[in-house]
């Protein structure tokens, strides 16, 4: 794939006519994460994972944290909030977990649970340091392994994009149910066509 006529076609759709050097930072490292990770040789995979980056950063294409401060990240993710069962199954089991493991990322990394797991897929202890979820060469790892194993809601990226399915309004359902999916697979087209046939 020719990078340059990549860009050329990406800053007009979906960026709308113009890009800014994090922006195509961040793509870079995608980018680069793919071509030497090799998870797929399906580049339906890739334009999704630049789709949802794209709509889960607001187009900054950079590792974001999640909106709120401590109480609502309490509320939402601790055992001793209003949510203990999501709690438990994020594997926030100890006061202040809600807090300490709310969403960063590109795909909004959320729980001590998870932290763990993508720990072993970073090669970072991740519940020692969760900040460290924020580094864009971390944030892609996670995004990768994440939707291509279905640790966010159990799907994955081969239940949409196979041999024999072409879904991406579906393939929401990777990280969110089905908000804003017509949206995502309209970005999942702009990316998936400014791949071009190289």
């Amino acid at each position: 794939m020719s990078r340059a006529a990549f860009y050329s076609a990406v800053r007009k759709r979906p960026f709308g006519g113009a890009l800014v050097q994090s922006q195509v930072d961040g793509m870079e490292t995608i980018l680069d994460a793919w071509a030497a990770l090799a998870i797929s040789d399906d580049r339906r995979w890739l334009a999704y994972m630049l789709a949802t980056t794209y709509h889960e950063t607001a187009a900054t294409m950079q590792p974001i944290r999640e909106r709120g401060g401590a109480a609502y990240f309490t509320r939402m993710y601790d055992i001793r909030g209003e949510r203990p069962r999501v709690a438990t199954e994020l594997g926030n089991t100890r006061p202040g977990d809600g807090a300490l493991f709310h969403g960063r990322g590109y795909v909004q990394l959320t729980g001590r649970r998870n932290y763990a797991r993508a720990s072993d897929v970073v090669q970072h202890d991740l519940v020692a340091d969760p900040d460290a979820a924020m580094r864009p060469d971390f944030a892609t790892a996670i995004m990768f392994a994440g939707m291509r194993d279905g640790w966010f809601t159990g799907k994955r990226l081969a239940d949409y994009f196979s041999r024999t399915k072409d879904d991406p309004a579906n393939a929401r359902r990777i990280i969110n149910g089905t908000d804003k999916a017509q949206l995502i697979a309209g970005y999942h087209r702009d990316f998936l066509a400014a791949f071009g046939n190289g």
